[in-house]
């Protein structure tokens, strides 16, 4: 076992690193929080209780991990670099409120939800995982009490955008569909070591209470997803050729995605960046009865 890094200094970390032989790997989107004030707020947004099973994504060397554990709750976490679990197992292996997993997040959360998600998700995530992630799990229908991850800002402003945006996508429909989305704060790259390029945003997703309001969830992804599938193209034409591929004939196509668009109150003329997540769900549900 040994003793806690100083999170706050990347003189600190740096030293660790090279006493082990490590290195920052970038394909893994790295970076530390150098930031105390900041980790301490993060994990106070979770609300977390003793014996509260929570998951977290990419310790790395357990700023977070140390904080989390500290509050009695009972900790997963998913870390993908072997550098890393060796040096998360020497400090935290010993407490009976932690586990690690090993390997590629998106590879191995699937079976360690068979028996529903925990309460909580708690990450740093680069911006490929984080999409993925979420979106992923939402899909799934593995929904967490509450999610409080860190993001690049134009992914958090993606996951909380409105109708009739530029930033409003079918990643906003799918995170709104299952989550209460507000931000908690703003992260400058000072924040971190090694120093990003963007700003980052931490994010709070809150379970919504109802849901799926629909008659089949993946009618609704999969409608979401084609409607939005080439943002330059109306809703006709997107919803036309989904109808083709699903095997409607393509004489027919355009005429039957009018009828549903307008049987769900919408221009088909329109463009789905314009549409709310309640009128898609009404849709998904027009077009699951064809």
């Amino acid at each position: 076992m040994i003793d806690l890094p100083d999170y706050d200094s990347p003189q600190a970390l740096k030293g660790l690193l090279d006493s082990r032989g490590m290195a920052m790997q970038k394909k893994f989107g790295q970076n530390f929080m150098i930031n105390g004030a900041s980790r301490a707020r993060l994990v106070a947004s979770l609300g977390l209780e003793k014996d509260m099973p929570v998951w977290e994504i990419g310790p790395g060397l357990g700023a977070m991990t140390s904080e989390i554990l500290d509050s009695g709750a009972k900790l997963t976490a998913f870390e993908i670099d072997r550098g890393f679990s060796s040096v998360l197992r020497e400090l935290f292996g010993s407490r009976p409120n932690f586990s690690l997993v090993e390997g590629d997040v998106l590879k191995t959360w699937q079976a360690l939800a068979r028996d529903g998600a925990p309460s909580r998700l708690f990450g740093n995530l680069p911006y490929n995982i984080a999409a993925t992630i979420i979106g992923d799990t939402i899909t799934a229908g593995v929904r967490f009490d509450s999610i409080v991850i860190t993001v690049q800002k134009e992914v958090a402003l993606r996951m909380a955008a409105k109708p009739d945006t530029e930033d409003y996508s079918s990643f906003s429909a799918l995170c709104q569909w299952a989550y209460d989305v507000t931000p908690v704060m703003d992260l400058s790259p000072g924040s971190f070591w090694p120093r990003p390029n963007v700003t980052s945003r931490a994010v709070k997703m809150t379970k919504k209470a109802e849901w799926p309001r629909c008659a089949d969830p993946r009618a609704f992804t999969e409608i979401i997803r084609a409607l939005f599938s080439s943002r330059r193209k109306t809703v006709k034409n997107n919803l036309s050729a989904w109808l083709a591929r699903k095997g409607v004939a393509d004489s027919d196509a355009d005429r039957k995605a009018v009828e549903l668009l307008s049987s769900a109150g919408i221009n088909p003329q329109a463009r789905a960046e314009t549409i709310d997540v309640e009128t898609f769900l009404a849709l998904s549900d027009i077009v699951r009865n064809i």
